[in-house]
């Protein structure tokens, strides 16, 4: 009992301490001189035009092609409900 009290309080406290170790050491660290020197790293070459797309075909509704009529409504015949047979 006394092994497992001690690792888990000790031994896997060691990576988060590392972790914060790192993290601190990353704020507190000074840039480079040569990089504050460069220039923004982008390409200058102009970007290439884009594709021209095909146009939109027109709408339909009032101010394009009239709107296709509505198919046309059947009813079904009604059929005579099926009689039960008394056993």
């Amino acid at each position: 009992m006394g092994w497992t009290f001690f690792f888990l309080m000790v031994v896997l406290k060691v990576p988060i301490v590392a972790l914060f170790s790192i993290v601190w050491w990353a704020v507190k660290a000074t840039p480079d001189a040569a990089e504050e020197q460069q220039d923004d790293g982008g390409s200058k070459r102009p970007e290439p035009p884009r594709p021209r797309t095909p146009p939109r075909r027109p709408r339909r509704g009032p101010h394009g092609d009239p709107q296709v009529p509505a198919p046309s409504r059947t009813r079904r015949p009604a059929v005579p409900a099926v009689t039960r047979r008394s056993v």
